[in-house]
């Protein structure tokens, strides 16, 4: 907000602050800032009959700067270069430095692309470094896992990711299928938390028909610590020629099917206590 020469008070205690900024080295753009004085009238009266700094008068400053532009052209910098290290505009560097010879190139393009591939991978490093550490806090905030954050868990794991009965097909069975062994580690232990009996569970592995059986029987069995004989017979998908597949190689392992027997008294808390922690939710957005 601008200030008023209003009492002449005022103005002259004003001027008295300007008059000490003026002799302090500031220049009128600095002492506007400093005293809040945006009326260009006012300001100059304020400092009127007091000399500007030396470093404010600077006739040859550009002359500084294009001779300095050609030095570091001589010696083999680049537009991007001189311009970030003067703080001056690519057309001005372009302007100064054009008659100078091209500088020859510091690098082969072999050595160029070596030098980005090193440049990107020292990035990657970091970044994963810094994604680490970001996980690692993440981790630790979680804590011990207490028997409550267990079951909400998987209420909440269970409604994401099994089978669920709709208004016009009521299946009421528990039904929970998933790729990730970290889910599939945390369903089986709620299951636990409930008191579901192991021998109430069967297990069955739904993979691509191309796709080693045998190997992902193994691999679920030590996630699921379970024998490999209990597995029923495979789901196998069938090849599509047309598409063209990602989930290969040894880290496919296809998904792993866990069903509970018995299972309608199950599938109906489950319901109920989905739906009491969205009523709960409800209040909170209130």
């Amino acid at each position: 907000m601008a200030h008023s020469p209003g009492k002449h008070a005022d103005f002259e205690e004003l001027r008295e602050q300007a008059i000490t900024l003026r002799r302090a080295g500031y220049s009128l753009r600095q002492i506007r800032d400093e005293l809040k004085v945006f009326n260009s009238d006012l300001l100059n009266q304020l400092v009127k009959g007091e000399p500007p700094p030396e470093w404010t008068k600077r006739p040859r400053a550009k002359d500084d700067l294009r001779e300095r532009a050609r030095e570091l052209r001589l010696q083999g910098w680049t537009y991007d270069q001189i311009e970030a290290e003067l703080g001056c505009s690519k057309s001005s560097v372009s302007l100064w430095v054009r008659d100078l010879p091209k500088p020859e190139p510091r690098y082969t393009p072999e050595e160029q692309r070596a030098l980005m591939r090193e440049g990107l991978a020292r990035r990657r490093a970091a970044e994963n470094e810094e994604r680490e550490k970001t996980k690692l806090g993440a981790r630790r905030e979680v804590g011990e896992l207490s028997d409550r954050d267990l079951f909400m868990a998987g209420v909440a794991l269970y409604w994401a990711e099994g089978s669920k009965s709709k208004p016009y097909d009521r299946r009421e069975r528990a039904v929970f299928v998933n790729s990730d062994p970290g889910v599939i580690q945390t369903y089986l232990a709620w299951l636990d938390l409930l008191d579901v009996s192991r021998e109430r569970l069967s297990f069955r592995v739904l993979i691509h028909e191309t796709a080693d059986v045998d190997a992902a029987h193994r691999f679920w069995a030590e996630i699921a610590d379970i024998d490999v004989s209990v597995f029923a017979k495979p789901t196998l998908k069938k090849h599509n020629p047309k598409t063209v597949r990602k989930n290969t190689g040894d880290d496919y392992h296809g998904c792993l099917v866990i069903v509970v027997s018995r299972s309608a008294g199950l599938y109906n808390r489950i319901e109920g206590w989905w739906t009491g922690i969205v009523t709960q939710a409800q209040v909170r957005l209130r």
